[in-house]
């Protein structure tokens, strides 16, 4: 299986990411991209350990394959799921949002039902073909599935010029070309390749934009253009422990007629096909469930660097704190019940692929918008001034002229000055850095808009059973000498 040796050197591979105006030039030595491509580097290590248990034979092959990139046949391999994703979030302490895991579950619920792809130019075949080019090769898939924010209030055709969406310009017999732009390619820096599609809903006249394919990040007039990269800020990685590993790139997508062969195209110029890759297949929900492992692991962190702190503090038996987290573990358990909710009430699809249940997993998606902004928001009312209060780097603490005075004046009961500064920083650069502020933005949108996720959880919670409870209590009384309206009819639909 791939290791960190090789993944590290095939980034090297001329992908023009832009940093500052200019391309980067080595991505993987280059100080805004080389720490979360040695995290990731990482995460194959792991999974090529087999003491680490994210190997399973390949039936067609034979030869071990990371089981997360495999579709669950059955509950066994659920649970298997579940494990081999902790595996690598608990790696990550669940603050790299697209690791490998996220959209290989995607393709492989794509790969367990091709019946959702277009026979035509061979679309079907296509997604098979690609799923095992990831299981045999370990790739790493971003993906890009937003349209540029030029207008929320119309979608691209009503756009002012040509393809600012990105869309076909032209079709050639070998293939297509693209161009325009896709937002936003959590990690596309560091991956190998990026599968660009739109989860946003089109207009029958969006048909040039309504395409799904795969790309090379170092694709012939493919640019990255990426946000404001916070890893070459961090002073050290004591001064800032979570920004100097796990700063994930969020890129920009711009597409100057690039060539995609047939074999990488999905979805061509087909608006309801769009919507039936993710949710006639379980990709959203198999996608979406690797993301709530992720995110519990991420909430049970920031819980510890509470605890902690209330701890270091000396107060952690005051009542109001105890009322706080108290109330951080309620948070952290809803996710975490969310997840195993849905491994609970998962159950085989048409296609024998074994989908998490889809009222607990969107029950609990559609409270991540909530839920993570009052987790910081604890955290930082725990913290309280002794963040700001903090030396400005590690030098404090190691040099003659200034160790002895944060010795004396920066630490707690049994807590050493360099474990209190140590904690603290962590704790800054989860929920006040520039890093932490990211993240804060980054999980209120991880799945889409507020409304949309809770959507999800409208239309897949079972409203029927608990209205037909309502109304069968009502049907039981009357109010004595009154007519009794048939209730049932009036009902809201």
């Amino acid at each position: 299986m791939r290791t960190s040796t090789d993944y590290l050197a095939s980034l090297d591979d001329g992908r023009r990411v832009i940093v500052d105006g200019a391309p980067v030039g080595h991505v993987a030595s280059h100080p805004a991209f080389a720490p979360i491509a040695r995290t990731i580097g990482g995460l194959f290590d792991l999974a090529a350990d087999p003491a680490n248990g994210m190997q399973v034979a390949d039936e067609a092959s034979g030869r071990p394959v990371n089981r997360l990139f495999l579709p669950p046949r059955g509950p066994e391999d659920l649970r298997a799921f579940r494990a081999a994703a902790q595996v690598w979030a608990d790696h990550t302490h669940g603050w790299v949002g697209r690791s490998p895991d996220h959209v290989g579950a995607f393709v492989a619920a794509f790969s367990a039902h091709p019946e959702a792809f277009a026979e035509e130019r061979g679309l079907r075949g296509n997604v098979l073909a690609y799923h095992r080019r990831i299981v045999e090769n370990d790739l790493y898939v971003s993906y890009a599935i937003i349209p540029p924010q030029v207008s929320r209030a119309t979608t691209a055709h009503a756009w002012e010029g040509d393809f600012i969406q990105v869309g076909v310009k032209e079709e050639r017999e070998d293939g297509i070309v693209v161009r325009g732009a896709q937002m936003l390619a959590t990690g596309g820096a560091v991956a190998d390749e990026i599968l660009v599609s739109c989860i946003k809903p089109l207009q029958p006249e969006d048909e040039d934009f309504a395409v799904s394919f795969t790309v090379p990040v170092n694709a012939s007039g493919l640019a990255l253009y990426c946000r404001r990269p916070y890893a070459p800020g961090a002073t050290s990685g004591f001064d800032y422990p979570l920004s100097s590993r796990f700063d994930e790139s969020d890129a920009l997508l711009v597409f100057d007629d690039v060539f995609i062969p047939w074999k990488d195209v999905f979805v061509y110029k087909d608006v309801p096909g769009l919507r039936k890759q993710f949710f006639d297949t379980a990709a959203h929900v198999l996608g979406n469930w690797q993301a709530q492992i992720r995110f519990a692991t991420k909430l049970n962190f920031l819980a510890g660097i509470a605890r902690k702190v209330a701890a270091v503090n000396g107060v952690d038996r005051f009542p109001g704190v105890v009322e706080k987290l108290g109330e951080l573990a309620g948070l952290v358990s809803v996710v975490e019940s969310g997840v195993l909710a849905a491994e609970h009430t998962a159950a085989p699809d048409a296609q024998g692929l074994w989908r998490p249940g889809a009222a607990s997993l969107y029950g609990a998606m559609g409270l991540q918008s909530e839920i993570h902004p009052r987790v910081i928001g604890i955290v930082r009312d725990l913290v309280g001034g002794g963040v700001l209060q903090v030396p400005s780097s590690v030098h404090e603490l190691l040099n003659a002229g200034t160790r002895e005075d944060m010795e004396r004046y920066v630490s707690s009961p049994g807590v050493s000055s360099v474990d209190r500064v140590k904690l603290f920083k962590l704790a800054w650069d989860a929920v006040g850095s520039e890093f932490a502020g990211r993240h804060q933005q980054y999980e209120l949108f991880y799945a889409g808009a507020p409304f949309v996720v809770k959507g999800y959880a409208f239309r897949n919670f079972d409203y029927d059973t608990p209205v037909r409870t309502v109304e069968e209590f009502l049907a039981s009384y009357d109010a004595p000498g009154l007519p009794v309206a048939d209730l049932k009819e009036e009902a809201p639909a």
